[in-house]
């Protein structure tokens, strides 16, 4: 079961959750997952990303968020988008976002 989150919600369901995994693909077409703490600024999610990362997500922008629940019951927040590269940051611009109930069998 999904729940939407508007882009209006997305700021205050954010405050739940810290941190997620960001999402990216490489050359290859292989998923890339960076762990990393997130801020709400603008309207956009602000994260620091190393050199790879930086450099799959200018290469192929459309990115994915996951911010997993806070125990195996919660729902995990998935906020898809488009990043903006900059020196040592990634700025990714929300396009859509769901709430996502675990699938626990």
């Amino acid at each position: 079961m999904s729940i939407p989150v508007t882009l209006d919600e997305l700021p205050g369901t954010l405050e739940g959750y810290p941190w997620g995994y960001l999402v990216t693909v490489n050359h290859t077409g292989r998923a890339h997952s960076l762990a990393v703490p997130t801020r709400w600024v603008d309207g956009a999610l602000h994260m620091a990303a190393g050199h790879g990362t930086r450099a799959f997500a200018a290469a192929r922008p459309e990115v994915t968020m996951v911010f997993p629940g806070s125990d195996g019951a919660a729902y995990s927040l998935i906020v898809d988008g488009v990043a903006e590269v900059g020196d040592e940051t990634i700025a990714l611009h929300p396009s859509s976002a769901v709430l996502h109930r675990p699938a626990l069998g």
